[in-house]
Parts: structure tokens; sequence; C-alpha cells
């Protein structure tokens, strides 16, 4: 599974029909098994989360989501993209960053501090295309 869809798994949560679902992330999809792959032309008709049906996942209150996770009071999640990833449990390597700005189109990421603020608001603003809602102030 994508370090991307990993996070959303643990932000959005997993519902049984998770399997059915495709997320377009700056014009990849997010397949059954969370890695982004091209989305295919006249793939899905506008980027937000959608289920088999055609039906659009719920939206998500992300800041509320995070805020409520256990250890949140302690990171600086909400503009640090390592606390973040600490948050959501996923180890906060430079090789995980790396994959991850990768994953979000990113290719020249070296893991200095403006690509760490760079990469956590293509997060945000991947969260947010796909059904999440981000504060502004998170995203841009």
């Amino acid at each position: 599974m994508s370090i991307f869809g990993k996070i959303k798994d643990a932000i959005f949560g997993k519902k049984k029909a998770d399997h059915d679902v495709q997320i377009s992330v700056d014009g990849k999809t997010v397949s059954p098994d969370g890695n982004l792959r091209p989305t295919p032309p006249g793939g899905m008709p506008s980027p937000t989360a959608t289920t088999s049906n055609g039906g659009v996942m719920s939206d998500v209150d992300v800041e509320k989501q995070l805020a409520s996770m256990d250890g949140a009071d302690r990171l600086n999640w909400r503009t640090s993209i390592v606390d973040l990833m600490k948050l959501v449990g996923i180890d906060p390597s430079y090789e995980n960053r790396k994959e991850l700005a990768h994953e979000l189109g990113d290719t020249d990421y070296s893991g200095n501090a403006e690509e760490n603020i760079a990469l956590h608001k293509a997060v945000m603003n991947g969260l947010a295309r796909n059904g999440g809602k981000v504060p502004a102030s998170m995203r841009d």
C-alpha cells in the first residue's frame, strides 16, 4: 500500500467496501491495493473519492480526526510532515518521506525543511481532493 494510502486510511478510516474505492491524487488513481497509478484517459470524472457504484465518499473533517488521535496534543502535526506521519503510525524516515513525495509528484525530494513543508501541504491538498475537509491554513 502507498504511503499516501496509509495516511488516508488512518484519517478516513477503512470501511468494509474500501476495496471498491478509487481515489484520485494529482491525476493518479489509488488502486484497491493502495498504490498510485496514472488515471486512465476518460477515467474518473472529478478528483474526488468515489465508490464503485459512483457515490462520493462522505466528507471527513481531517483536522478533527487528527486532533482526536492519541498523542495529537504532543505533536506538531498541523505543519510537520514528520509529526503527521508519527501521529498516524507511519515511520517518518527519510526513505518513507521520499517515497511519499514521489507518490505525490515530487521526484527531486531531498528532505530539506522547505520540501518537508511542501510535502505536508501536498498531503493535505491530496486529502482535500479526496473528500477530506482540510482548513486552508493547512493546504496553502
